[in-house]
């Protein structure tokens, strides 16, 4: 593209950008999907129901909850791509829509018929036996009935308050006289009873009947001496974006509990009913709760899946998928957190010998991190221990280290973020048990989340003291580190001690420094760190270097980065990213970003890691952390990237990158409109990223002298990323077989090391369009002709990402996706007239 028609095209321009909310129900479909795929186990299908249940309720209470907010405010302010408020309201309900729909459709016409068919039934209660009713029937007399509170509205009693995503049962009902009016009535689900109640069977099958069915079927024993007119099963969702003003809050812990009992009255975003529910009902639901006809969702089937998770523990191995057991990390086999002040080396002797990558669910959380806090609390050298806690679990071993460290006479600091959605109450019940125990507790930053995933372990030793630093993009939770995808780096760089050193001050201290040695913190330095390294790489490739970036994260919604990503794409740099949900960039806009790559990998593990590469000229840059690329990230909470500078874990973080984009089974690209298209294998080799990952985890804990976390070498994985500018540091790998082409071979110095790669003859070069038709690359008029005028100076590569290979003038190559791209880069080397 030429500087004149860079310049026609205004990055300001509303079309340039999806919407950050349409793009996240975009992946909802993409979560809904696993359940609609029947290549899936079938209790994996019955768990992503489950999952996809659990997503959109968070996503009404605070996405559809704070545009409704906004839109009672008279907030008419456009968004980034040109949206106001309401339109986007609007938008996403009937974005949302057909996805209820969908997932009931799954649930009634396959997964209950497949389930019944391998002995699970999903019974209605008509379906009961005499006897099994009968026993039902019991159950509820005994164990459910005493548990209802009916609340009626009539003129003597007010419209009951009806919680958030509570279960109900409306039942309209009329007194002994015909004539006599008639009543609401809601009764309440019990939460605290099983969803799925189990009916006694005499063979192997097992039969369910649910709950809301058993209650139904009996309230005769409930509203005794009335008639039951009619019922209906309803859900209602309340707004979660309730928030007080934290500058005239005398104290966050008082804030927090308010805005708690404050979020269980807050207005409602969302009726869910059942669809043939009578009229008077739902009229008097919406009346009463004060709803717009947009939020009745009228649906077939159950309302709520969420409990439908528990059939996922029945010992049905042939409907489940593989059990996964993270595995101990090769590097700590042989340290003992319990043997402190023994012969042997403990983990913090590791450590200093060499960086530690963690891959959580592949690694354990407790053979890992957890060592790590244990042998800080209980070595008697360590001195103080410092951690940042975001989310952990009820039940947390993390804090149990915490008060042991503070029991063994270290000096302890925890930051507890008590504004972590959804999790305000469990932190809460954390920081008074900390501060009770004399742990000197931060409760956050007024105006800032604290999102870093950091801790801190400062030691004396031999020759002074020493920092242990542990960054990682996953929180302090034992209970999502077996389902979500993070990674942690632990190090003894004193650079990054000192640095956390600097962060930890300000959760306890009154400011927060500007300057620091290698880590990017938000919202001080992380921003201009990343669009320096972005506009770097556009400067690289207009100069004709190297140029690339890859990153993997959990969502692209800054406008400032999307548009230093188009300008750097305008430049020439190839850019591919691994975006799990939320992407407001559009890909392969002519002109725009037709270098830009987007894909989502949606598996069994939550894609959570954050990975950051810049291709700098040859002198690769790694970053990891807790940062997305979301302006909440960089400018309103306190986040931490660490750059990765030890060979072999970026040897690892080179692999995951490639391995992701390598996926044929799991992964989703994106479309210019924000649409996805799954990946299919071609002739049925499928390549599964996070399948490969266990098995490499599982290779490398049980083979002795592995000292890598994972092996990160695999045929199916393509190596096109740099590790180290210097070819001699990486030993040499096996590489796939070449695909089928009428080619010499040849033997050619790559970036990494020396490898044999097939590199089409003179008189395959010649026949250009036999060759882009067995490459699927297209025939791009002038384009071909620089193809055609420079045989020599180009090949067909190995891969599955490009097309191309472009041979440099000092004996390199640099890869390129479209004939178009290849020709551009030829031109730049070789053409002088071009030039």
């Amino acid at each position: 593209m030429t500087d004149e028609s860079t310049d026609t095209i205004d990055l300001s321009d509303p079309q340039y950008y999806l919407n950050r909310e349409l793009s996240q129900l975009e992946f909802q479909s993409r979560v809904l999907n696993e359940a609609l795929d029947d290549r899936n186990p079938l209790l994996e299908r019955v768990r992503f129901l489950a999952i996809f249940t659990k997503n959109l309720d968070e996503f009404f209470m605070k996405r559809v909850g704070g545009l409704k907010q906004q839109i009672d405010a008279g907030v008419t302010e456009q968004t980034t791509d040109g949206r106001t408020p309401q339109e986007q309201w609007e938008e996403v309900i009937d974005k949302a829509r057909p996805l209820f729909e969908r997932q009931a459709a799954c649930y009634r016409e396959e997964i209950r018929p497949a389930l019944a068919a391998e002995g699970i039934h999903i019974c209605d209660y008509d379906d009961l036996t005499p006897d099994q009713q009968s026993e039902m029937r019991e159950y509820f007399e005994v164990s459910v009935l005493p548990v209802l509170t009916p609340l009626s509205f009539d003129p003597a009693h007010p419209f009951p308050f009806i919680s958030n995503l509570s279960l109900s049962l409306a039942v309209i009902t009329r007194g002994d006289d015909s004539d006599d009016d008639l009543t609401f009535t809601r009764v309440k689900i019990p939460q605290n009873r099983p969803r799925l109640v189990e009916v006694e069977t005499d063979g192997d099958e097992v039969r369910y009947v649910l709950l809301e069915a058993i209650i139904r079927a009996n309230l005769d024993l409930l509203f005794p001496n009335v008639e039951v007119v009619d019922t209906a099963v309803f859900k209602l969702t309340r707004n979660a974006e309730v928030r007080r003003n934290e500058e005239v809050a005398e104290d966050l812990i008082d804030m927090i509990e308010e805005v708690l009992d404050q979020r269980r009255f807050a207005t409602a975003v969302r009726l869910e009913i059942e669809a043939d529910a009578p009229e008077s009902a739902r009229e008097l639901l919406i009346e009463q709760l004060d709803l717009d006809e947009r939020e009745v969702f009228e649906l077939r089937g159950p309302l709520d899946y969420r409990e439908f998770m528990d059939l996922t523990d029945l010992s049905r191995p042939d409907l489940s998928l593989d059990s996964w057991t993270p595995q101990p990390h090769s590097r700590f086999a042989d340290t003992d957190a319990d043997d402190v002040g023994g012969d042997g080396d403990t983990i913090f002797d590791e450590i200093r010998r060499k960086d530690v990558l963690l891959h959580h669910p592949y690694h354990s959380f407790g053979d890992t991190v957890q060592e790590f806090l244990d042998a800080a609390a209980n070595d008697p050298n360590v001195l103080a221990i410092k951690a940042a806690i975001y989310r952990t679990a009820s039940d947390s071993k993390i804090i149990e280290s915490l008060i042991d460290a503070v029991d063994n006479g270290k000096q302890v600091a925890a930051m507890v973020e008590l504004k972590a959605r959804f999790d305000e109450q469990n932190n809460l019940e954390w920081v008074h048990k900390l501060e009770e125990e004399g742990i000197h507790v931060a409760y956050g930053t007024i105006g800032l989340k604290t999102h870093t995933k950091t801790a801190l372990v400062v030691r004396e030793e031999e020759d002074g003291v020493c920092l242990y630093s542990h960054v990682a993009t996953g929180n302090y939770h034992s209970g999502t580190a077996k389902g979500y995808v993070d990674l942690g780096v632990l190090t003894a760089d004193r650079d990054i001690g000192q640095d956390l050193v600097k962060v930890f001050n300000f959760f306890t201290g009154p400011s927060l420094d500007e300057e620091f040695r290698k880590l990017l913190i938000a919202p001080v330095t992380m921003r201009n760190e990343f669009t320096k390294c972005i506009r770097r790489e556009a400067e690289h490739a207009a100069a004709g270097r190297p140029a690339r970036i890859v990153a993997k994260m959990n969502a692209l919604e800054d406008p400032g980065i999307v548009e230093e990503l188009y300008k750097a794409s305008m430049a020439g740099v190839d850019i591919d990213l691994l975006v799990r949900d939320i992407c407001r960039l559009r890909p392969g806009i002519e002109g725009l970003s037709e270098t830009v790559t987007v894909r989502s990998v949606v598996d069994r593990f939550l894609e959570h890691s954050r990975i950051f590469y810049f291709e700098n000229a040859g002198d690769p840059e790694y970053y990891v952390g807790s940062a997305d690329w979301m302006t909440r990230n960089l400018d309103k909470r306190v986040e931490a990237i660490a750059p990765v500078e030890d060979p072999d874990i970026r040897e690892q973080l080179r692999f995951i990158l490639e391995l992701g984009f390598a996926d044929n089974r799991k992964s989703w690209e994106m479309n210019a409109d924000g649409s996805y298209d799954q990946l299919s294998p071609e002739n049925g080799h499928t390549v599964t990223m996070q399948s490969i990952l266990m098995n490499q985890v599982l290779g490398a804990s049980s083979r002795p002298g592995v000292h890598r976390g994972m092996p990160a070498s695999h045929p199916d994985v393509p190596e096109t990323l740099l590790v180290e500018s210097s070819p001699t540091v990486m030993t040499p790998r096996d590489v796939p077989e070449p695909r089928s082409l009428d080619t010499d071979t040849v033997s050619v110095v790559t970036k990494r090391t020396t490898v044999a790669e097939t590199v089409p003859s003179v008189a395959v070069a010649e026949a250009i369009p036999s060759v882009a038709a067995a490459t699927g690359a297209p025939s791009n008029g002038d384009a071909q002709h620089v193809l055609d005028e420079f045989p020599e100076k180009w090949y067909v590569p190995n891969s599955g990402h490009y097309e191309y290979a472009v041979r440099t003038p000092d004996g390199d190559r640099d890869y390129r996706k479209t004939a178009a791209a290849a020709a551009k880069l030829i031109e730049k080397y070789y053409d002088s007239d071009a030039k």
